[in-house]
């Protein structure tokens, strides 16, 4: 929805032109343009998309999480005891739970700690392919992630009304490589909304996000 701010500042700007006044073109632009919807995934939106989350809300993006696993898979007592809850249990209760089972353990690996801050950001995992918004860019947090994302897409039918950009950086999940994930993310994200045409410059933006990132980097473009 337009905001009332949106209105205001459009019908000012005859007054503004009229005047002579230097109006910086980024923030014309910026302030007329629409935000990108944007969507963050990991697999089991837990770790790596929520800490994109909260970086990227925290500097005001339009931005959801998600994941597209079967189940929402945290670390256990070893790698073969994970603990595993359906999408639609609250961090709340996987909160209480970990507790009960381990407080110290879960206090120990951050586990906690980070459904401390999931939180305070949303009420419980969501599933992308149980999603029904749409984002202008969809961005993924390893190969297989961004795989069964491109998937979704081909077996549901498209209008072809609106097109989404899916881009992956591969992390690794645990939380320090979460944050570094989430910045890079950021800077991606701050690339692509300040661009005049996203379509036509979103190429030489994925390129120099590739090169400063020093690894791969997947584009797809994708239609709802």
């Amino acid at each position: 929805m337009i905001s009332e701010a949106f209105f205001k500042f459009v019908s000012f700007l005859p007054f503004l032109l009229s005047k002579k006044l230097l109006i910086p073109k980024r923030w014309t632009l910026n302030c007329i343009m629409a935000k990108l919807k944007i969507a963050v995934i990991c697999s089991s939106n837990m770790n790596r998309s929520m800490e994109a989350h909260s970086v990227l809300s925290k500097r005001s993006f339009t931005v959801d999480s998600y994941g597209t696993g079967d189940k929402v898979k945290i670390p256990g007592k070893s790698q073969r005891e994970p603990n595993i809850y359906p999408f639609g249990t609250t961090y709340k209760e996987i909160h209480s739970d970990l507790i009960g089972k381990d407080k110290q353990l879960y206090t120990e690996n951050g586990m906690l700690h980070i459904l401390d801050r999931n939180i305070r950001i949303k009420d419980r995992p969501e599933k992308f392919q149980e999603s029904g918004l749409r984002y202008d860019v969809i961005l993924t947090c390893e190969e297989k992630v961004y795989d069964l994302v491109i998937e979704h897409f081909e077996n549901n039918d498209s209008s072809h009304s609106h097109l989404a950009h899916v881009i992956n950086l591969d992390i690794i999940d645990n939380p320090e490589d979460a944050t570094i994930g989430a910045f890079h993310f950021l800077d991606l994200a701050s690339k692509l909304e300040s661009c005049e045409d996203l379509d036509d410059e979103i190429d030489e933006i994925v390129h120099e996000f590739e090169d400063k990132c020093d690894r791969p980097v997947l584009h797809s473009v994708v239609f709802y």
